[in-house]
């Protein structure tokens, strides 16, 4: 096959490229030109880069121009495409002046205000609920689960998470929870069903406060669930709990006194309190791409930075867990069951949609694989509160209603 030749202005902008990227064991093609890495790693990807357009916006941010060219068919990549990502993630070269100022523009128009916040979520959660029934787990759970041993099903891991959280908050039946953006439903069901709790759940997607919705009324908890189609800003009234799962990613490092305020409000210092989210073991803005074209408004924080919102209100703290690896787990199983429905998601929108997702979840297995994202699970409590776990028993042996008293302690 015919390669057209390179000029020697084509091959200075790939040798630019490479210094983005470091050595990573990655060949760069253009035309008959090919750019191995200075390294003895062998070479586990091979990416094909069409003209000098893509070679230059490549150039000049690697994390937009990768994204763009890839999702609309410009750029193939030869080999491993997850492992080709993590080893771009592990290279600290690739972040330059145009990614951070990028960067910071969309944190700009992205801004989590009341109205930002609505349009940033309606931009990901309500592309359609068909759409995420393609490669979701049967309850729809959209957050990473928890697995028992790598060998369970996605379906078990996600139960499995659900159960997790209702005793880690060592829940019990009539106690009231107050969860701020829940998904499709499915914990709150879960804690009214399996735990006898009240629950009122708030979100901002209408497409999964319709879903959940419906879903309690066919699992008979529709007595006990409240779903609310509101702002977590708009949270009036006391709950025993306070629980957010996968929605801490979405509020902004500028908003964090805002919910430091409402949780506050609504366990005052006797409460019980759980957040599960995606963080950073250091501040680092979210990938420009994926904050342009999948996740408006996204932030992960760092340990530091959501432990900083509680202390103001003198949280104690009771328990952190860091399950990035179930993560990464979970994003497996997510992108095989993309991959099976891949072709269906091109008839319904577009090759471009259908690359630009598989990108998304390709590079989020490698970001949790080389650690550069974790999944935080942070358990506080009021000031007075006295429900005190006694050991960690409860979170990793099968809850038992009769050892209720023994595993949480009312502290004297």
């Amino acid at each position: 096959m015919h390669r057209p030749a390179t000029s020697p202005l084509d091959r200075k902008l790939l040798a630019v490229l490479r210094s983005r990227l470091g050595p990573v064991p990655i060949a760069l093609v253009l035309g008959d030109t090919e750019d191995l890495p200075d390294t003895d790693a062998p070479v586990i990807g091979t990416v094909r880069i069409p003209d000098r357009s893509t070679l230059i916006a490549l150039a000049m941010s690697p994390e937009m121009g990768f994204g763009d060219a890839y999702s609309d068919g410009r750029i193939e990549v030869e080999g491993d495409l997850v492992r080709a990502l993590e080893c771009v993630y592990e290279s600290p070269k690739i972040k330059n002046w145009y990614t951070r100022l990028r960067s910071k523009y969309l944190d700009w128009v992205q801004a989590n205000s009341k109205r930002g916040s609505a349009r940033n979520i309606h931009r990901h959660y309500d592309l359609s609920n068909d759409f995420y029934r393609l490669w979701l787990d049967d309850q729809m759970v959209y957050t990473c689960a928890y697995f028992p041993t790598p060998d369970v099903s996605l379906e078990e891991a996600q139960e499995a998470k659900l159960d997790l959280v209702c005793r880690k908050l060592g829940l019990r039946p009539g106690e009231t929870v107050l969860e701020v953006g829940c998904g499709w439903g499915a914990l709150a069901i879960y804690m009214a069903k399996h735990y006898g709790a009240r629950v009122k759940a708030f979100n901002i997607s209408h497409e999964q406060v319709k879903w959940a919705r419906e879903w309690a009324q066919k699992s008979g908890v529709s007595s006990n669930v409240e779903f609310v189609e509101d702002d977590y800003r708009n949270v009036v009234g006391r709950s025993d709990v306070f629980v957010s799962v996968g929605m801490l990613e979405h509020v902004g490092a500028d908003h964090y006194p805002e919910l430091g305020r409402v949780i506050h409000r609504t366990i005052g210092d006797t409460g019980r309190g759980f957040l599960h989210f995606i963080g950073r073991n250091r501040p680092q803005p979210l990938n420009v791409w994926i904050k342009k074209n999948i996740f408006p408004g996204g932030y992960p924080p760092t340990l530091a930075e959501s432990l900083g919102f509680l202390q103001p209100h003198d949280f104690s703290i009771l328990d952190v867990e860091n399950l990035r690896m179930h993560y990464a787990k979970t994003l497996e199983h997510w992108l095989a069951r993309f991959e099976l429905a891949f072709d269906k998601v091109v008839r319904e929108r577009g090759l471009e949609f259908a690359r630009m997702w598989r990108l998304y979840l390709a590079g989020s297995v490698a970001t949790f694989r080389v650690g550069k994202m974790q999944l935080f699970q942070v358990l506080f409590a009021g000031s007075r509160c006295q429900s005190i776990p006694w050991t960690r028993e409860h979170l990793y042996a099968p809850f038992r209603e009769e050892e209720d008293t023994e595993l949480w302690t009312r502290a004297m």
